[in-house]
């Protein structure tokens, strides 16, 4: 048996300290019923360190299994263990790369798409993502230059429109964000509901703008004539506090969508069954 990650130990024991001093704090006098108690966790089954003898594929393969678990510092550990064997495989650079985002260390991701991306110049996933570390920085022009880049190598992925829409509502073009919407739900209706399987979708993160958004994403399912979207989105720029909703009457996209009973009965604020 390999031995244990000494750093999920010691996560684990430092947890198991603070519970315990929750419990030991606990006047004697005064015990909690049992349902209000708190209850240490068992010690979580540590994971093993990489086996020398596993082949690259296997490594990774291992990697990609920890990573779907949300296990992002153990996925990295076959990761980098991956690339000793295989040290120019830009995949693996990617998925590096995405185990830091999860993390929260858009810097240290960025280097590993900027691996990903030198041994592989065609690589449309490590520019895209590129471009999420980008915006995570606020440094939203440069993160449009990448996701121009991904769309260049390949045009018809939805997320990148998608990321690339977000981009240019973070600077407040609201006009091309509505363009890279369009196409994001033309080749895929249904991606304001699901995040990318290949790249990191980023996502609107001024709350100031999230009514907004919103509102944006509303009048374009009701340009298309999707009112189940259009109603839902349009309910949530409402819930957010939308000042400008108003705009429903007047605009020629919502046009279709005032003839929906459901939508008089929305902006009347009475019950409406609209998909979540």
């Amino acid at each position: 048996m390999f031995p244990p990650t000494i750093r999920r130990v010691s996560l684990a024991v430092s947890a198991s300290f603070v519970l315990l001093c929750i419990l030991i704090a606990a006047p004697a006098k005064a015990l909690p019923s049992q349902a209000d108690q708190i209850q240490v966790a068992s010690p979580m089954r540590p994971t093993l360190s990489p086996p020398e003898d596993a082949t690259a594929d296997e490594l990774e393969a291992q990697g990609d299994a920890l990573r779907s678990k949300k296990l992002y510092l153990d996925a990295m550990d076959y990761f980098h263990a991956a690339l000793k064997k295989t040290p120019d495989k830009p995949s693996v650079y990617n998925k590096l790369g995405i185990c830091e985002l999860m993390l929260q260390r858009p810097k240290d991701a960025a280097k590993d798409f900027q691996q990903a991306v030198r041994r592989d110049k065609k690589f449309a996933d490590g520019y895209n993502n590129l471009g999420v570390t980008e915006y995570l920085r606020h440094k939203y022009g440069a993160a449009v230059r990448h996701y121009k880049k991904a769309l260049d190598l390949a045009a018809g992925t939805a997320s990148y429109y998608n990321n690339l829409g977000a981009a240019y509502f973070a600077r407040k073009d609201f006009e091309r964000a509505s363009q890279a919407y369009t196409e994001a739900v033309h080749l895929d209706p249904d991606i304001f509901e699901r995040s990318s399987h290949t790249g990191v979708a980023a996502q609107v993160a001024s709350p100031e703008d999230r009514a907004h958004y919103w509102f944006v994403l509303a009048k374009l399912y009701a340009k298309i004539n999707d009112s189940e979207h259009s109603l839902a989105f349009l309910r949530k720029a409402m819930e957010s506090g939308y000042k400008s909703v108003s705009e429903v009457y007047t605009d020629p996209e919502f046009a279709a969508l005032r003839k929906d009973n459901r939508f008089t009965d929305l902006m009347k604020g009475k019950p409406v069954a609209i998909p979540e």
